[in-house]
């Protein structure tokens, strides 16, 4: 065989790639996979914008929280639960699952009523009660009084969900102030230790803690240092809480969202990011809360999860490459 025989065979090659290369970037820009019980919402979505620590009554599409092909069978059937950041987002459908699966359940949120009551509401539908605590994750005494007030109005915590957070992207590190560094950590490390610390002496063999975590602890996010640093920290600190309680029987994990469709983003990005959010995933969309949240009940209860404990569980989408 000729060298120029050789090098049309390889531009034939290269040509025919580079059309199949074509085709498959359209089929790509026509719909996002569907891979769920029922169809959920792909960018692009309006412009919007919220100021913190934001609503999830004004978010448009609303998100999905309710799970309505998800059917309970008892797995936290007369435990109780304590999820920070409960109103809204992922801790919204966590105490809605919860409720699902037969327990009460008590939320604390930093100052949003109105979605803190849909919560109480939704948690009630599934036959429950749910307890609403308003106050802010940064201060230890107001964990201890959380934690206290819960046991208090049901008797018990089987469960506690860290999943406040705060976050809003900066696109230089020289942006970031001291003030906005300290709110972060304030909240998401601070926040998470001291609900632990509280929970653990109310806490018997079988409980369990779960910690929110990140895909940008994992891997980081360029705009996000200070989120993604507390959330790296989440996981170092859930591996560890988890050597430290294991005596005690009670199991502590982590979920590694990648980007949920929930008030936190809206009230950080500026409105014309929210346009595409979540569209570099392999998936092309963000996670509905309620495709996260099967993942703490299966963390939370013994029946599922007993020789699970230090896990960094990931629900991201699919990985790039």
């Amino acid at each position: 065989m000729t060298s120029n025989g050789t090098i049309e065979r390889q531009r034939q090659i290269q040509r025919q790639i580079a059309k199949a290369d074509l085709r498959h970037e359209e089929d790509a820009k026509a719909s996002a996979p569907q891979t769920g019980a029922r169809a959920y919402p792909v960018p692009p979505f309006g412009q919007q914008h919220q100021a913190k620590p934001g609503q999830e009554s004004d978010l448009d599409p609303a998100p999905l929280y309710d799970a309505p092909f998800y059917r309970g069978s008892g797995k936290l059937e007369g435990g109780v639960a304590l999820i920070t950041g409960g109103d809204s987002g992922i801790g919204r459908s966590v105490a809605v699952l919860f409720a699902r699966e037969g327990a009460d359940v008590a939320i604390v949120h930093l100052g949003e009523p109105s979605d803190a009551n849909v919560t109480r509401e939704a948690v009630r539908r599934e036959g429950r009660q749910c307890l609403l605590i308003e106050g802010d994750v940064r201060s230890h005494a107001f964990c201890r009084s959380a934690v206290a007030t819960t046991v208090a109005h049901f008797g018990r915590l089987d469960v506690l969900v860290n999943n406040a957070a705060f976050q809003v992207h900066a696109k230089s590190i020289e942006d970031l102030t001291e003030d906005h560094f300290d709110l972060t950590l304030k909240t998401n490390l601070y926040g998470y230790f001291f609900m632990a610390q509280a929970a653990v002496p109310h806490m018997k063999e079988r409980a369990a803690i779960i910690n929110t975590g990140s895909v940008t602890g994992m891997f980081g996010s360029k705009e996000l240092l200070d989120y993604s640093m507390t959330k790296g920290g989440i996981h170092a600190f859930t591996r560890a809480l988890a050597a430290n309680l294991i005596s005690k029987g009670i199991r502590v994990n982590a979920v590694a969202p990648g980007p949920v469709w929930s008030p936190l983003n809206p009230s950080d990005k500026a409105a014309e990011d929210i346009v595409k959010f979540g569209s570099d995933t392999p998936m092309r969309r963000p996670a509905q809360p309620e495709e996260i949240a099967p993942a703490y009940v299966f963390l939370a209860s013994p029946q599922c999860s007993s020789f699970i404990t230090g896990e960094i569980l990931p629900i991201v989408g699919g990985y790039g490459g």
